[in-house]
């Protein structure tokens, strides 16, 4: 006679035999990554660079398919919609946590998703142009002081929305948010003088920081970086928790596999912790942050969380209240 804990057993085995014949013979067609931005940004780079070393490692062709649009919503919810069998995953960023407090999506952001692994994250960097008669952030935030409201920082929506954003309200100043098309517009505007401050991303804005047309105050993240070693970060200038580091990771459709996603995981992960990988990233502007599956799971609804708290904190417009 079986006990109940053999039968159990029994049951745990019989589940899990199945799972490892599946994972074994995946994949056994091309397998499609969808990118939900356009192309030559750093989600479309790192995907790029992951399909390869997928395609190579599970001897299947990797489709890279840019699908751009609303922040990244168009592609995340193709991607939230397909067959969970592990034929379809999504490189997805900050934006995936930011969007549900300001959006209406046609997905559920806790659910709709399974991380396979988070890749890293980039940093961004508090900058002034030439003209504003400024070198630290003490002045800065001493210059929004004497003229609250009037100083503007410029930003293209989105992540550097939310970096604006958390910056004035942990700062406890005022500043003058202005949306721009685009990052690089935005970044022109102030080099020129026509807006005084902006949270520039990291590789586009590195040429202009060190020809001196940008001048960098602080980094963003919790920590110094690499490529510029000589700048604080915005934590240990008084702006205290400052973190508006914009991660990057692969995800599948909610019900994908356990087996699939850890074989997805483990590969993923071996790939971007090699030094090779870990070279190109610093030289990007990023940094290897490898988070499981598991942990995945409890960044998401405390990323949702922290972006809540400082879309109320600004009174951001939000179609979700």
């Amino acid at each position: 006679m079986f006990s109940r804990l053999s039968r159990a057993l029994v049951a745990s085995i019989a589940v899990l035999l199945p799972a490892a014949v599946l994972a074994q013979a995946y994949p056994t067609k091309p397998i499609r990554l969808i990118v939900p931005f356009a192309p030559g940004g750093t989600n479309d780079v790192l995907g790029r660079m992951a399909a390869i070393h997928l395609s190579q490692t599970l001897g299947q062709t990797m489709i890279v398919d840019n699908r751009p649009g609303a922040e990244g919503v168009i592609g995340t919810d193709l991607a939230a919609k397909a067959t969970p069998d592990g034929y379809t995953l999504v490189v997805l960023s900050s934006a995936y946590t930011m969007n549900p407090v300001v959006r209406k999506l046609p997905y559920d952001t806790l659910t709709a998703l399974e991380f396979v692994a988070k890749i890293g994250a980039s940093f961004c960097v508090l900058s002034v142009g030439p003209l504003l008669p400024v070198n630290s952030v003490k002045d800065l935030l001493a210059t929004a002081e004497r003229r609250p409201g009037e100083i503007v920082l410029a930003s293209s929506g989105g992540w550097m929305h939310f970096a604006s954003a958390l910056f004035q309200g942990l700062s406890k100043q005022k500043f003058n948010i202005v949306l721009y098309k685009g990052g690089f517009p935005a970044m022109i505007d102030v080099i020129g003088g026509q807006a005084h401050a902006h949270f520039a991303v990291s590789v586009p804005a590195l040429p202009f920081l060190r020809s001196g047309q940008l001048k960098g105050l602080a980094i963003g993240g919790l920590k110094r970086t690499e490529l510029l070693p000589d700048l604080p970060t915005l934590d240990e200038v008084g702006v205290k928790g400052y973190d508006a580091a914009n991660w990057y990771a692969v995800a599948a459709p909610s019900g994908t596999p356990r087996a699939i996603v850890m074989k997805l995981h483990n590969e993923i992960a071996r790939f971007f912790t090699s030094p090779e990988m870990q070279k190109k990233m610093v030289a990007m502007g990023a940094e290897i942050d490898i988070k499981t599956p598991d942990e995945m799971r409890k960044i998401i609804p405390a990323e949702i969380a922290k972006w809540t708290k400082v879309a109320i904190d600004v009174d951001m417009p939000r179609a979700v209240k």
